[in-house]
């Protein structure tokens, strides 16, 4: 086994790659806040880095061959590297491209993690004395924080081998997560975004157990948890969301203010056919009467989801349908892509492969359709209050987001006339003057 010598005169250095989705990203918190509990510092570089860990991304080609070239850049720069992440899962593409690597865990290992950084790079620090904040080590901005709250899926959708990588359903106690997002919002974070793999099913594997707030019983489910989480006074956004019969439950809540009206739903397609296929729940015609009802208790409810265009079996009909379902259901945000085969997806043995080229054309004539809806649905906003919250301050200008926009995948607002001393994390009322496909410009409202 190498180990390597950092020196006895100051403490080891880590270098840390993250890729991935937001998930992926939460992990990484939780290794660099185990790092540096236990006193190793984290390096910004490869030069300064005494190893590197690559927290890697498995789910389609593009993210493996992004996670191969990271890692063989980290191989090339620095030559100690740990891999993790959803790409561990399948070490024998990591040691069949890049054998030096010194150790492969998979996802959501913190605890591997750190056993491979023991064995290749011992700490030299006691961890008592290593200074940690108390919402740990974050990679986002301090004004948003990802909130995870379970791990793995129960679901078997054809096209996709994230249990097999994760595992089933294993939800956190409910106390537990309301701590942390306690200790984020104590920090200074003004925007929690609830993650998963299914955030819908938050309990189910636990039965709904009851758990323990400050003393108050708390049943270990979405509702209960979508509830408690108001109460912290910051937005809470919920991403991943299954459309069960529950979520109706939190519809109110967003109506009353208590939540943000906006749901992440990953409808991937409208035909039913297709739908089975995918081993996805096959009724649109119910979820289009659930997104009306749903828009009737709560109109100003921003709904944006993920389809896929080209599965196995698609007829240029079913793509139709889909379309159809697009211009009744009129989503605000979406997002769009080609049938992509993932290695030990059931959906490779499928028949009625689609050509490439005809993947791709679906796209974009679904994303051109998109475009027109998403552009409408923005035109409506002209004229609206709304408050923003304030992410980057530049001599340019202000770019800030509203309820509607998640950071990184959503749209952005941006304000013309900042001339007051705004600063990042701060929420303003602005008044919208025009709007384009997919942003917003706005100037600050008069009272602000």
């Amino acid at each position: 086994m190498t180990k390597i010598d950092a020196g006895n005169s100051r403490p080891p250095k880590i270098g840390f790659v993250s890729l991935g989705c937001p998930k992926a990203t939460s992990d990484s918190e939780r290794i660099l806040t185990e790092l540096r509990a236990e006193g190793y510092l984290i390096a910004p570089d490869y030069a300064g880095s005494d190893l590197v860990v690559v927290n890697t991304c498995g789910f389609i080609d593009d993210a493996v061959a992004e996670s191969l070239d990271a890692i063989g850049e980290a191989l090339a720069e620095n030559g100690k590297v740990i891999v993790t992440g959803c790409l561990g899962a399948r070490e024998e593409i990591i040691r069949s491209n890049h054998p030096a690597v010194l150790a492969i865990t998979g996802p959501h290992d913190t605890a591997g993690v750190m056993q491979a950084v023991h064995a290749h790079l011992p700490r030299r620090h006691d961890p008592h004395l290593d200074l940690v904040p108390p919402q740990g080590i974050r990679l986002t901005p301090p004004h948003y924080a990802y909130l995870k709250i379970s791990e793995g899926c129960n679901h078997r959708c054809s096209f996709c081998i994230i249990p097999s990588m994760r595992g089933d359903l294993v939800s956190r106690p409910i106390g537990e997560v309301m701590q942390e997002a306690e200790r984020l919002v104590d920090a200074g974070v003004r925007e929690l975004l609830v993650i998963s793999q299914d955030t819908s099913a938050y309990g189910v594997d636990m039965r709904y157990r009851t758990g323990f707030w400050h003393g108050r019983p708390l049943k270990t489910r979405m509702t209960e948890l979508v509830t408690a989480l108001s109460e912290l006074d910051v937005w809470v956004r919920l991403h991943y969301v299954y459309p069960y019969p529950h979520v109706d439950e939190v519809i109110p809540l967003m109506a009353e203010g208590k939540v943000l009206p906006y749901l992440d739903i990953p409808f991937q397609h409208a035909s039913p056919r297709i739908l089975q296929a995918m081993k996805r729940p096959a009724a649109a015609e119910n979820t289009l009467a659930r997104i009306r009802a749903w828009r009737e208790i709560c109109p100003e409810l921003v709904i944006r989801s993920t389809f896929i265009t080209g599965f196995p079996g698609e007829t240029e009909d079913d793509f139709a349908m889909l379309l159809d379902f697009l211009q009744e259901a009129r989503l605000d945000r979406v997002g769009c892509f080609p049938y992509s085969a993932v290695a030990g997806a059931a959906a490779n043995q499928l028949p009625g492969q689609v050509d490439e080229e005809i993947r791709l054309e679906r796209r974009d004539r679904l994303m051109e359709l998109q475009s027109d809806i998403s552009a409408a649905r923005l035109a409506e906003r002209v004229g609206m209050q709304m408050t923003v919250l304030v992410d980057e301050v530049t001599d340019e200008g202000v770019i800030a987001r509203s309820y509607a926009d998640a950071p990184e995948i959503d749209g952005v607002v941006i304000i013309e006339n900042a001339d007051a001393d705004l600063a990042v994390g701060d929420m303003v009322s602005v008044v919208i003057t025009d709007s384009g496909e997919y942003d917003l410009w706005a100037e600050l409202a008069e009272d602000e």
